[in-house]
């Protein structure tokens, strides 16, 4: 049996790259001009970080970026090129990885020990 939420968690995907929102917008536009027959999709409409993509049977594919601390998030969408939208991701280069701080312990009053003195 399917599960309803099923079909649309593969219509949105998204991942972290090193990559500029720029690099980004322009990686799409030129992976999916590249794509063999019915898969290639050229662009539709364009801004500073996102770009919406028509391909095949005026299937839309849209890309979107933003700068976060830990890189550019990217996120794709398509509702029959998932597959498509996923091999673009995967091909971008991963933000590097964050380096965790350790949380210091706190010190409340309640947690000190005291020791009484003869």
């Amino acid at each position: 049996m399917s599960h309803p939420h099923q079909q649309s968690r593969r219509q949105l995907q998204d991942t972290l790259t090193s990559l500029s929102v720029s690099e980004v917008i322009t990686a799409a536009t030129r992976f999916f001009a590249q794509r063999s027959g019915v898969y290639a999709a050229f662009v539709e409409k364009q801004g500073p970080s996102h770009v919406v993509l028509r391909g095949q049977g005026g299937e839309e594919i849209a890309i979107g970026a933003r700068e976060t601390p830990a890189g550019t998030a990217v996120s794709g969408s398509s509702y029959l090129f998932d597959q498509q939208v996923a091999r673009f991701l995967e091909s971008l280069p991963p933000a590097p990885p964050v380096a965790e701080v350790p949380a210091l312990p706190s010190e409340s009053p309640a947690e000190t020990v005291t020791t009484p003195t003869a």
